[in-house]
């Protein structure tokens, strides 16, 4: 899905104040991501993240409820458009600064302190997208990256099933990153609810200790980060068992994006080479 389709599943929802090519498109993945007045609209890739949608709105009641400073929704349940799931959400304040890894931490222990919620939560499947990613990368991919990723997550999924936490399990975030917090002027607010899941805390540690060693991360805010939340979760016997798996989900993401993007190919060929070559030392540039 490109910008000019979700501008046109955009228009026939009409659900803007204006005409949709006035939105302001503010991100471009699985979903278009759009702004207009004091409204977001989330346009999802295909049909087949319509039950995952209408999770991601039950979710955000559910926070409501529980106080949890996140992002609202407008409208309780999702459109279907053209095949396209579209939902409805109330637009934040401008950003007062960035968010940092400590305001990440302070969010996920509210959020790990949660009790289990009325909505059912599925596991944390973080590599049940690989099979797709790779499907829509097509032959823009060296076939030998494919089946290499698939045999890492073949590896990797009953392993990570097997692991005994330190924390207790429950509500997650999924995608526990400084980039879905928006600091408002009221403060830290979580965002893209959509991975929402129940499974093994660590899941939301593990992001920020791959940030550490492959991002780019600073070591000082990643100390920031287990300072603020009160673990470090690579103390745990666990971690590189869910740090390999959510390396070979990310290969896998960045690959849907290979036919259209030069870049993303690029990037796609030097993540995969270092899991290869068990150069755990290369830098991954996020996409």
């Amino acid at each position: 899905m490109d910008e000019a389709r979700a501008r046109d599943v955009l228009a026939e929802a009409k659900v803007l104040p204006g005409p949709a090519r006035d939105a302001r498109l503010l991100a471009l993945g699985e979903n278009a991501v759009f702004a207009a007045g004091d409204l977001v609209v989330k346009v999802g890739r295909d049909e087949s993240l319509l039950e995952r949608a209408r999770r991601e709105l039950a979710v955000a009641g559910w926070l409501a409820g529980e106080g949890v400073p996140a992002v609202r929704a407008a409208e309780p349940e999702p459109l279907l458009v053209e095949g396209h799931p579209v939902t409805v959400w109330h637009r934040l304040p401008d950003a007062v600064r960035p968010a940092e890894p400590e305001d990440l931490a302070r969010l996920l222990r509210i959020v790990h302190a949660l009790p289990a919620p009325p909505v059912a939560l599925p596991p944390r499947a973080l590599l049940g997208g690989v099979e797709r990613w790779l499907r829509l990368a097509g032959d823009a991919i060296d076939p030998a990256d494919a089946e290499y990723l698939r045999a890492r997550r073949d590896g990797f999924a009953p392993a990570a099933a097997a692991l005994t936490p330190h924390l207790t399990p429950g509500p997650i975030h999924g995608d526990a990153l400084p980039r879905n917090v928006h600091i408002g002027p009221d403060g830290p607010v979580l965002v893209d609810l959509e991975t929402f899941s129940a499974d093994l805390r660590e899941h939301d540690l593990v992001v920020m200790a791959l940030s550490r060693d492959r991002y780019g991360l600073p070591a000082e805010k990643y100390d920031a980060f287990t300072e603020a939340y009160g673990w470090d979760v690579r103390a745990w016997e666990g971690c590189s068992v869910l740090r390999g798996a959510r390396e070979t989900a990310s290969c896998a993401w960045v690959a849907q994006h290979a036919p259209a993007n030069p870049k993303a190919l690029a990037e796609f060929e030097r993540r995969v080479a270092s899991l290869r070559d068990g150069d755990e030392s290369v830098r991954w540039y996020p996409f």
